[in-house]
């Protein structure tokens, strides 16, 4: 969470450029708005028709650009990625915005299966390596779907710039080429022509593969026979094991639904306890024969890691990845590090799903392209705090740190007197944080600490308790100057 000095809005858009001093102080203001109850449609947010109209009037302004209100944000982000002293991960991924069913908006591409309309929103989110926590975006790009041309050539679909292929390497543009800041990818990423950009761009970076490709053994001297990447890694030996908690994905997950009985009553978890095996290799990939991206044909010298399942428990799908990295892993503790390191893209998800869920992105009503996007923005920034809430009571101090260094004073006397009926001033992010997640409904659980929806929900709610509060005591001092006024009289 921010700073008590500064808003939220003041720190993300305090030096936003839009063309206006008026436009400029109003932004922020807006923000702080939308953070007291990100979630529903605009009207919702922003409750009083003054702020709904101040914020529709802002967004249709020609100088109210997707770029002018995420550069302010990006300038925060890129500062500390270019200060950091620790290993920060940005992590690269794309989701899917759907407004099929605003039909004005004219130019929009297809999503999903080809029958519905919108963006493609390609998120660099950046997380501390040690604690996952979310620090903010440092790139966005709101990519619309070309349709492909009908038998395109390979040269033809190379030199169109318009491929989704190339969104990995835009991601990256403008961020420091800093060894401490390492690109994290899924799948998609797994292309020859990204592999190259991030090598010559002397970036770090952990990808998961996608493809088995040729490859040689070791970094050095001449090329060996060629192999096939994870035949050669299936056949060594574990190098070391680790018990971890893995995060089922999302395609395995669905599996595990559809075989579950509908009358069974146990829930099916997104997460679990797994014992999992690594080994790794240095290897030289060799270029494919028919490129598809603008690459060389020089083979490419990355480390290469597999993590699996030896023995996954009944009714749970075999866990195995296959990671590329330009990190040097050399043991078993560099290896496992890199595995951490991949382990947090799961934060990208949830963060897509704040956006969408959490700040009702899709819900938007903007009827023209050029203001709907600034408003894309502006709740993609907002939809950080939803996971930040998660990372403040999951945060190692937080069953130390005084709660008013993060929060509000008034947000802990509202929230303990409901919890307790008495105030507690001096309670703990810990205490404030479980307190909080209760008013949204959370029951308590060992094995699951709250998430951020309930956080979210709880949020809400004691802001709604707030407004009231403070309504209160400025009707309380409002009329105890009446009455002293009246006294004067007398």
């Amino acid at each position: 969470m921010e700073s008590l000095e500064k808003s939220f809005g003041q720190t993300h858009f305090g030096n936003v450029d839009l063309g206006d001093l008026r436009r400029n102080r109003r932004l922020p203001e807006l923000v702080d708005c939308i953070v007291r109850k990100p979630g529903g449609t605009l009207p919702s947010m922003l409750p009083r028709e003054a702020d709904a109209d101040a914020f529709y009037r802002l967004c249709d302004a020609d100088d109210v650009t997707h770029a002018a209100v995420f550069a302010a944000h990006r300038s925060l982000v890129l500062k500390k990625l270019q200060k950091t002293r620790k290993n920060l991960l940005v992590i690269h991924d794309t989701t899917e915005l759907d407004f099929s069913s605003r039909t004005s908006l004219k130019n929009l591409g297809q999503i999903g299966n080809g029958g519905c309309r919108g963006y493609l929103a390609h998120n660099s989110l950046v997380v501390d390596a040690d604690h996952g926590q979310v620090l903010g975006l440092a790139n966005q790009i709101l990519h619309t779907r070309v349709e492909r041309p009908k038998n395109e050539l390979v040269a033809e679909h190379r030199a169109r710039q318009s491929r989704e292929s190339l969104l990995w390497l835009r991601g990256t543009e403008g961020l420091p080429q800093r060894s401490q800041v390492v690109d994290v990818c899924d799948r998609g990423a797994d292309t020859f022509e990204f592999l190259e950009h991030e090598l010559r761009s002397q970036r770090s970076f952990v990808i998961r593969s996608a493809h088995n490709r040729v490859v040689s053994l070791g970094h050095e001297g001449k090329l060996s026979k060629p192999l096939s990447l994870y035949r050669h890694l299936r056949s060594l030996p574990a190098h070391a094991t680790s018990q971890t908690t893995v995060r089922i994905p999302s395609e395995l997950l669905e599996k595990r639904r559809r075989a579950k009985s509908k009358n069974s009553a146990k829930q099916i978890g997104t997460f679990r306890e797994a014992k999992l095996c690594i080994s790794f290799a240095a290897v030289r990939i060799h270029a494919p024969h028919v490129h598809r991206g603008n690459h060389g044909d020089e083979p490419l010298a990355v480390w290469a890691i597999r993590v699996w399942e030896p023995n996954p428990a009944p009714g749970c799908p075999r866990l195995e990845w296959f990671l590329l990295t330009n990190v040097p892993v050399e043991t078993a503790a560099a290896a496992k590090r890199v595995i951490r390191w991949y382990e947090w893209r799961w934060v990208i998800e949830e963060y897509h799903k704040g956006q969408k869920t959490g700040c009702g992105i899709e819900k938007l009503q903007f009827r023209d392209q050029a203001r709907l996007e600034p408003a894309i923005a502006i709740l993609s920034i907002v939809a950080i705090t939803l996971l930040q809430l998660r990372d403040a009571a999951r945060h190692p101090n937080a069953r130390t740190r005084r709660a008013d260094e993060l929060v509000d004073p008034d947000a802990i006397q509202v929230l303990s007197m409901w919890k307790n009926s008495e105030p507690h001033p001096d309670w703990t992010v810990h205490e404030y944080y479980i307190a909080l997640a209760e008013l949204g409904g959370y029951r308590r659980r060992k094995d699951c600490p709250p998430g951020w929806q309930v956080l979210w929900r709880g949020y809400i709610a004691l802001n709604q308790m707030l407004e009231g509060y403070r309504l209160g005591r400025s009707l309380n001092g409002k009329s105890a100057k009446t009455t002293t006024k009246g006294c004067a009289k007398s």
